[in-house]
């Protein structure tokens, strides 16, 4: 039993559990000084000898990918909260409620988000991931020219329905690109840069967006968004190649030669023009309406299952607050327009994007140290000391802010309280996604459709009935169910620790794991 992980009696490293570095002499299945390594940490998943296995990319390569990836994915998610700041504006102009704003403009969106991922996810591992990343961003590009002339509440509601489908692949295939692209011991960092573009997008597009829709008007704020499409657009079809990799893992043959055995590199690499293309035909002969189903049944598996909690609550807290702030803010005592309620924004941004890249250097170091004090084996479970952190740290940020605002406390001491809460994110971000992606990798895409629809419906059962909450309990008592809520599903992490080691072996062993991974 390493650091408190049961051991599974049955089968000695299920599914995610790896040899990283250390001792050596911990069998594996595998001669371990056969194995590729990056200094003293052996390389997961090994790579193959083919040029064209994106874990042989050059790093600028594979880091350029990224980073226009998760800018998108920042833009993209951003389209969502960054109408907050105006929802009073759009209640006024077409003299609608203002539950009914936030719940068609913000909760629909995210709804039609979760539901497209069940297609996009299952066609991504068929034909790959390049074609759905294009196709996303010039839908996206076409929906924001639509709301920036859009003239009716009807046509900004239907717009934004197509647009929560079109934003389904910019927001949930990029987990599984990472996956594909880099080692287990790598992924932590790389999730935190997402995960910062993912930060600024939420807050700092409402500051953006808040200056713009008091300055000019709401619709306004779509022109803008319509024109950060254009480059990402050139980004996207000119660095954004295809990471899918099905190939075979030895890419070489062993020829003999006057007594000699030698070997030769059977596969040619891929030209940058062949890369380009948008399709590169049927890459999987996995059934798309199977994949399609796959990630309903997938939530039975505990891994899953704790992340779909973990980071949906957590996403949907964030919107929640982020709703509800703007009705706080903009009634007495503080009486904040959409400019100055975008600004409060602007500190849970700079802690945000220190708490991010943190997150990230402790998921790779502290699962690292662990490893190397567990005889070098690595378990997805020490990706959940995260939790350490994000716990606490999101209690007293909910507790704070409703007593705050109760108050009427100044301003300063909501938005504090809004900066803990926001520290936090990162942390359970990073716990349960890199949990998830090291227990089930092959399943990842499916994975994250499951735990992005779960979002979607918190997302939009918090911004249909917030303002309602609201209005009947008052902050203190909703931040208080808020923070009592989150607690319960924090404490999901101590069985997923101790027991998901056996978690994994028993679905490893089962008949319905097995026809689940066929």
């Amino acid at each position: 039993m390493g650091w408190g992980i049961l051991e599974d009696g049955q089968m000695a490293s299920p599914p995610g559990t790896a040899i990283i570095g250390g001792s050596d002499d911990v069998d594996m299945g595998k001669n371990s000084d056969s194995l590729k390594r990056d200094g003293n940490v052996i390389l997961q998943p090994q790579p193959s000898d083919s040029p064209n296995d994106p874990l042989n990319w050059s790093r600028a390569w594979k880091e350029s990918i990224l980073i226009v990836l998760a800018f998108s994915s920042g833009v993209t998610i951003s389209l969502g909260p960054m109408i907050n700041p105006g929802l009073h504006v759009v209640s006024e102009k077409y003299g609608v409620s203002l539950d009914l704003v936030a719940s068609v403009l913000i909760g629909f969106s995210a709804f039609w988000i979760g539901f497209t991922t069940f297609f996009t996810a299952s066609g991504a591992n068929i034909w790959g991931k390049r074609p759905f990343f294009i196709i996303s961003t010039v839908l996206l590009f076409i929906t924001n020219i639509w709301g920036c002339f859009s003239t009716s509440f009807v046509s900004l509601a239907a717009m934004r329905v197509i647009q929560g489908i079109a934003s389904g692949p910019l927001e949930t295939l990029v987990t599984s690109t990472v996956s594909d692209m880099f080692f287990v011991h790598q992924r932590g960092s790389r999730f935190s840069i997402w995960g910062m573009m993912l930060i600024s997008g939420v807050l700092l597009g409402q500051t953006i967006s808040g200056a713009i829709i008091e300055h000019l008007s709401f619709e306004a704020a779509f022109g803008v968004a319509a024109l950060i499409y254009i480059p990402i657009l050139g980004g996207m079809y000119f660095i954004v190649v295809e990471t899918t990799y099905n190939g075979p893992r030895d890419g070489k043959v062993e020829l003999e030669e006057k007594g000699s055995f030698f070997t030769v590199d059977t596969e040619e690499a891929e030209t940058y023009r062949r890369k380009l293309a948008i399709f590169h035909g049927r890459l999987s002969n996995e059934s798309f309406w199977k994949g399609v189903w796959k990630p309903v049944p997938l939530i039975a598996y505990p891994a899953v299952l704790f992340s779909t909690f973990v980071y949906g609550s957590y996403f949907a807290w964030l919107l929640t607050t982020s709703v509800l702030s703007v009705a706080v803010f903009s009634a007495p005592p503080y009486n904040l327009g959409p400019a100055q309620i975008g600004l409060t924004n602007l500190p849970l941004l700079a802690v945000g994007l220190i708490g991010a890249p943190i997150s990230g250097w402790m998921a790779d170091a502290v699962a690292k140290f662990m490893a190397r004090k567990n005889n070098g084996v690595f378990e997805p479970e020490f990706r959940l000391t995260l939790m350490l952190v994000a716990t606490p740290l999101a209690t007293v940020g909910f507790v704070g802010f409703g007593m705050s605002v109760q108050q009427g406390a100044p301003l300063v001491w909501p938005v504090v309280f809004m900066c803990i809460h926001s520290l936090s994110i990162p942390f359970a971000n990073q716990a349960s996604l890199t949990y998830v992606i090291d227990c089930h990798p092959k399943d990842a895409n499916q994975a994250f459709v499951t735990i992005n629809f779960a979002k979607a419906v918190f997302t939009f059962l918090a911004t249909t009935y917030a303002n309602g909450w609201l209005a009947q309990m008052g902050p203190r008592g909703v931040f208080d169910t808020i923070a009592v809520i989150n607690l319960a599903v924090c404490a999901l992490t101590i069985p997923a620790y101790v027991f998901g080691k056996r978690f994994r072996g028993l679905v490893a062993r089962s008949s319905f794991g097995k026809n689940l991974s066929r």
